[in-house]
């Protein structure tokens, strides 16, 4: 059986944690098991589920300059302890490079970079991650992103167009279609029976862009009293957020009910979907919320890539307040038919079902290339 090894932050429910769930529930266990490489010495919701799959949860020294050599020691002991391990993915943007120059040290010969953004946060490790990045394509074998945009922005455009690969963000299409009866109980038990339901899903963090959000539903709210805001996540800013809710007079309109564990029920309460994001590589939760029919707003910091129906749209986030509300009240006076979304999502390639059958292939196709000679990598 080949393992491969996925090198995460934690499997906490978050949008990349949440997709290689989504392929590691559908491919053939009896061919392929996924291990994950947690970064974050902090249990993830996913980790019991994990296990019960038959995969396991290794936990590193962590993605610190100062640890580094300690990290390449523990990944050369996992790697020589677990011999069938033979392919090293990583979803950590820049900083995956740990895990693939380890691995490449440890002679792994499939080690595939993965992209899921386009930017990266200028935090405290920005120039560390701005180093990793240069980095990055020497360690990797395989240049793998979410979609375009992010490819180009992390392999370079020359590189990405050689030899990016694209492994789109796919999705349980029936578990996200639309059900109307779904949506009537949810919304009679959240008491949103008449509401005009403005929905996000995100961890608050800058890159999802909260703040934003709440100015365009103030502005949106002064000419639609029954409209209401359902902001799905937790993270760093949620209580900065509530606070700038109540400032703006909005909170109580606005619901924060915290992490689900079954969004899908969520989206099918909502009237429409927002996602005013600074940047973005290709989010899951865009494919979702499209898959349940919504009509979507998204920002042009998010890829023309997301654009799968034609209920969807970009708005410029230099656009101010009142035009993005605008915008979001003209969807109420149009027909939406939600039991397409499904339909147009699946069309577009993003079938979990089909999918990862498609990957464990290309998997199976990779192993047996690159291990089918005894010669050691240069």
């Amino acid at each position: 059986m080949l393992r491969v090894l996925h090198s995460v932050s934690n499997m906490g429910r978050a949008g990349i944690e949440t997709m290689l769930m989504n392929y590691y529930r559908e491919i053939d266990r009896s061919r392929i098991q996924f291990d994950f490489l947690a970064n974050k010495p902090v249990p993830g919701e996913y980790d019991e589920e994990i296990r019960r799959l038959g995969g396991r949860v290794f936990v590193s020294p962590g993605l610190n300059p100062l640890h580094f050599p300690r990290y390449r020691r523990y990944m050369a002991e996992l790697l020589r302890d677990n011999p069938d391990i033979r392919i090293v993915h990583a979803h950590n943007e820049a900083m995956g490079y740990y895990a693939l120059q380890s691995a490449r040290d440890a002679g792994i010969r499939i080690r595939i970079a993965h992209a899921h953004n386009t930017r990266i946060i200028r935090d405290y490790k920005y120039p560390l991650k701005m180093v990793c990045k240069q980095l990055l394509p020497g360690a990797a074998t395989d240049y793998w992103s979410c979609g375009r945009d992010a490819g180009i922005y992390y392999y370079g455009e020359k590189r990405w167009n050689t030899s990016g690969f694209i492994l789109h963000n796919a999705i349980d299409v029936e578990r996200f279609g639309f059900r109307p009866e779904v949506r009537e109980r949810k919304r009679r038990q959240q008491g949103l029976d008449k509401c005009f339901v403005i929905g996000h899903v995100g961890r608050f963090n800058v890159q999802k862009n909260h703040s934003r959000l709440l100015d365009i539903f103030a502005a949106a709210a002064r000419d639609i009293p029954e409209a209401r805001l359902v902001l799905i996540g937790t993270g760093e800013l949620e209580q900065a957020m509530k606070e700038k809710a109540r400032g703006l007079g909005i909170l109580d309109r606005t619901i924060m009910p915290g992490q689900m564990a079954d969004v899908s029920e969520w989206y099918q309460a909502m009237d429409c979907f927002v996602l005013p994001s600074l940047f973005e590589g290709l989010p899951v939760v865009g494919i979702e919320a499209q898959a349940a029919g919504l009509p979507c707003v998204f920002s042009d910091r998010v890829t023309d890539e997301i654009l799968l129906s034609p209920e969807a749209r970009r708005i410029s986030l230099d656009t101010d307040d009142a035009e993005w509300a605008r915008q979001i009240a003209a969807i109420r006076q149009t027909e939406t038919n939600r039991l397409q979304g499904k339909e147009t999502v699946r069309q577009a390639g993003y079938d979990i079902h089909t999918e990862a059958r498609k990957l464990q292939e290309i998997y199976l196709e990779m192993e047996a290339r690159a291990y089918s000679t005894a010669q050691p990598e240069a």
